[in-house]
């Protein structure tokens, strides 16, 4: 069982992450045609040879905030995750069907630095691109 001390970080920082979330704008107001949209994650520890989770996101679009910041997955992590909101948003906003990156964990664990690796592929769908509106399944049976 964790110490309460760390219970109530975690809880101070989800809060702070729904505040930001519910303050950003809304992701159909930054990109009026986008469809859908799903994330795959992969995060890795080290030097990103080991897999340490593995995670999809189907965004809901019509509600989705337009931000994309995703705690680090390591529990001992303190101040670390990813923002991948610019190059998530700029891939959207030149509709780009498949993207992905790459982001390090900024955080620390004890003295020293985090490292996380986080992988993302993302994969979106656009109502007014031509030849877009193929769907996530059509274009996952290739």
């Amino acid at each position: 069982m964790k110490p309460r001390r760390f219970q109530s970080e975690a809880m101070m920082r989800a809060q702070e992450r729904r505040r930001r979330e519910d303050d950003a704008p809304r992701l159909l107001q930054q990109v009026s045609g986008l469809k859908e949209l799903e994330l795959h994650f992969e995060e890795y520890q080290g030097d990103g040879e080991v897999l340490a989770s593995r995670h999809i996101r189907h965004v809901v679009v019509d509600r989705a905030p337009a931000l994309f910041e995703v705690p680090c997955q390591e529990p001992k992590c303190r101040d670390g995750g990813h923002d991948l909101t610019q190059e998530i948003m700029r891939a959207l906003r030149a509709s780009t069907l498949e993207f992905d990156g790459e982001d390090r964990c900024r955080g620390t664990l004890g003295t020293s630095e985090c490292h996380r690796i986080l992988r993302f592929v993302g994969r979106a769908t656009y109502a007014d691109r031509a030849g877009a509106e193929a769907s996530l399944a059509e274009r996952g049976a290739d």
